[in-house]
């Protein structure tokens, strides 16, 4: 399960059980995923996340910034919170990369509101589960 994790929103990203293939999921409050409100735990219950996978908005230049910071620190407390193991991506450019899709699919301003994080959430995931699957089939 990939989380793309902001101030406000967290976008929700999983992949097929096969490890293949990731889809955006939802968008949920931070604060609700930080305190495993009801709504991220139904998420849990049903997606059965064998890992959570944060993604670390570093910069152009490779150096991570406040933001990251904030980004791990809130990622562990996700993971001891719900007793899975972590590990991070780089996420750069993930979020325009997902506005950039929703513009070419006609979509609003409006209409992005939201769908950005979980759309960069299952890029960034998607890049790990490609890595992944390069070092399987070495």
């Amino acid at each position: 399960m990939a989380l793309d994790i902001g101030a406000v929103r967290t976008g929700i990203a999983v992949s097929d059980a096969a490890g293949r293939v990731a889809s955006p999921v939802k968008v949920l409050p931070t604060a609700e995923v930080r305190q495993a409100a009801t709504s991220f735990r139904q998420l849990l219950a049903e997606y059965e996340p064998e890992l959570l996978l944060a993604g670390l908005p570093i910069s152009l230049d490779g150096v991570e910034n406040q933001q990251a910071a904030q980004v791990r620190e809130i990622a562990k407390e996700i993971s001891t919170t719900t007793n899975l193991p972590l590990s991070f991506q780089d996420e750069r450019l993930s979020s325009s990369e997902a506005r950039r899709m929703l513009q070419e699919a006609g979509c609003t301003e409006k209409q992005m509101r939201g769908k950005i994080d979980m759309i960069a959430a299952s890029i960034f995931l998607q890049t790990y589960l490609d890595a992944a699957s390069v070092v399987d089939d070495s």
